[in-house]
């Protein structure tokens, strides 16, 4: 720090009056001058870095930045690149749990926990995870409603409605079945919320031959993958932009779950994001 402020000052004040104030031997002001000025030899891996972070809206931490730093040929510890981000002052927020629950007692049947926190698929369309979530803009409210495959995690339908009706619940799960192939029947598992329990929900997986799970009453656990997906989503959009309207939202949810699917990468899913880990599984 002493170097940089003489070199700051020494073009309005002797230098030797600079050194003696400040204690510096004039050869030690000189080597540390050399160093301040050469160049960076980490400029070139700090300018990715940011590239990286910056592509994908300041949502990656230094687990993810490596990651993609190895896949173009970078050779780091994940630590460099944790000093690297912090000296750089970027920062990805932990994320704030905040949850809608949309149970409200027995309003129709419910279904046993069949998936058992078996969060693993082996292949697509076998194991589906749905859940709905709120987002409050000024006065307004918007929910969101998933579904999600857990052989890739990849959001294969989803619907945004101003109401937590069985409506908005029915047409995600209405368009997830319609991309079914002929003889797959996925386990569907939601929460106890009362759209699931509705006779029209079970009616829409009977027809497909699905089958139904339900987390156990207040049970978060039993439905933990679209609870983590709702926290990244939240903290990577919704709690870094302050937006002016409900259609503001809406697009740019439409726009994460786009990016969710094909850009963002998993580090369990091999440092692929969702779409590539499925085509590089159905191709292999």
């Amino acid at each position: 720090m002493k170097v940089q402020a003489l070199v700051a000052l020494k073009a309005d004040f002797p230098l030797s009056a600079l050194l003696q104030i400040t204690g510096l031997a004039r050869s030690t002001f000189f080597y540390h001058q050399a160093r301040l000025q050469a160049p960076d030899p980490r400029e070139a891996l700090k300018t990715k870095v940011r590239e990286i972070f910056e592509k994908n809206h300041g949502r990656y931490g230094h687990r993810r930045i490596h990651i993609e730093l190895v896949k173009q040929g970078w050779t780091i510890a994940k630590k460099t690149v944790l000093k690297l981000m912090h000296a750089m002052r970027l920062v990805c927020k932990v994320r704030r749990k905040k949850r809608y629950s949309s149970y409200r007692g027995d309003q129709g049947k419910v279904a046993p926990n069949v998936l058992n926190r078996e969060f693993e698929a082996d292949g697509p369309n076998r194991k589906w995870v749905t859940d709905v979530t709120e987002f409050r803009v000024g006065d307004r409210k918007l929910y969101l409603s998933p579904v999600m495959d857990l052989f890739d995690r990849q959001i294969i339908s989803h619907t945004i409605s101003s109401s937590p009706n069985l409506e908005l619940t029915n047409t995600s799960l209405r368009e997830a079945l319609s991309r079914l192939d002929h003889g797959q029947q996925p386990l569907v598992h939601s929460d106890q919320g009362f759209q699931y329990q509705h006779v029209s929900w079970r009616s829409l997986l009977k027809s497909a031959g699905a089958v139904q799970s339900m987390s156990r009453k207040a049970n978060c656990y039993d439905n933990a993958v679209m609870e983590n997906f709702f926290g990244h989503l939240k903290e990577e959009l919704f709690h870094r932009v302050r937006f002016l309207s409900a259609d503001a939202l809406t697009t740019a949810l439409h726009e994460y779950i786009c990016w969710y699917n094909n850009e963002r990468i998993s580090t369990k899913l091999k440092g692929l994001s969702p779409v590539q880990y499925r085509a590089q599984a159905l191709a292999a």
